[in-house]
């Protein structure tokens, strides 16, 4: 382990010549993530949506990991033309993707739509891991090794999946739709796994914790409040919350480990609804009809 392995407390190595992709990386959990990725070497190449942090990201990133030039790319991932063209931008740019990290998200106390017409939940928190990972791929397959680790939260424990209803328009709660969003995820993540058996190429997903980050900052009104007291109170620090997701970028002791569910660096148990493969087969098929991806 080298030094800055130690200094971050898990069992990671060296990524030097290693490229990640990463989005959401411009705060909370993400930000440290990629920080401490090109501590330890790793390229960074994220997409962010708002500029200003972007830039400011870049130029952390620069001096953290000197020599190995970071690049961004900018979408708003909530709609699928932007995950296409942003995803094609990056297939073009990158030659190889070692670790691709799914990690943007975000939460809304009312039901928004998309200029796509979308759910705005639904769209960033499921279908954009779901578009950007497939499309970039071909990347991930080709480079020996390949990890895709995607964040999702134990949100999901009491949720489910109304399939008649996946843009919420009959019922709309903004928990709810979170913790159903975080359920897609682990679905997602355990289709993605067994489609890639074979691959070379693993596919992990995680619990952070509660982490006092800029999560539902973004709403207002006592939504807002409430969560920024719960995170004053008993919510771990970004640095702590990240943790995981640096494991499974970075550890040889998972680089074996596929379609699996982590939390605190250990593999943890889902639900039994984020175990359904059927429903898991159910949301891809809908997924690809909804996107033109993955058929």
């Amino acid at each position: 382990m080298n030094a800055a392995a130690a200094a971050m407390g898990t069992d990671s190595q060296p990524m030097q010549g290693k490229t990640v992709v990463i989005t959401g990386a411009t705060s909370g959990i993400g930000q440290i993530a990629a920080e401490r990725l090109a501590q330890l070497g790793a390229r960074i190449v994220f997409i962010a949506r708002d500029r200003t942090r972007g830039e400011a990201t870049l130029a952390r990133l620069r001096s953290l990991g000197p020599g190995c030039e970071p690049a961004v790319h900018y979408a708003d991932l909530s709609l699928i033309a932007e995950m296409k063209r942003v995803a094609g931008a990056v297939a073009a740019s990158e030659p190889r993707i070692d670790v691709l990290v799914n990690n943007a998200g975000a939460f809304f106390a009312r039901r928004q739509l998309t200029a796509e017409g979308l759910e705005r939940t639904f769209a960033t928190n499921h279908l954009s891991y779901f578009v950007i990972t497939l499309l970039l791929l071909e990347r991930l397959e080709g480079t020996a090794g390949a990890r895709i680790v995607s964040t999702a939260s134990a949100a999901h424990l009491r949720a489910k999946i109304d399939f008649a209803d996946l843009q919420s328009a009959q019922h709309y709660r903004g928990f709810a739709v979170y913790g159903s969003s975080k359920l897609m995820n682990i679905l997602f993540t355990r289709e993605l796994a067994r489609r890639l058996g074979g691959s070379g190429v693993t596919a992990n997903c995680l619990h952070p914790g509660f982490v006092a980050t800029r999560f539902g900052d973004n709403n207002g009104g006592a939504t807002s409040l409430i969560l920024k007291l719960a995170k004053r109170f008993g919510a771990l620090t970004p640095e702590q919350g990240a943790r995981t997701l640096i494991y499974l970028a970075s550890s040889p002791g998972v680089a074996k480990d596929t379609g699996q569910y982590f939390c605190r660096c250990q593999p943890a148990t889902s639900s039994a609804r984020a175990q359904n493969d059927a429903d898991a087969r159910r949301l891809w098929e809908i997924s690809a009809q909804l996107t033109g991806v993955g058929a």
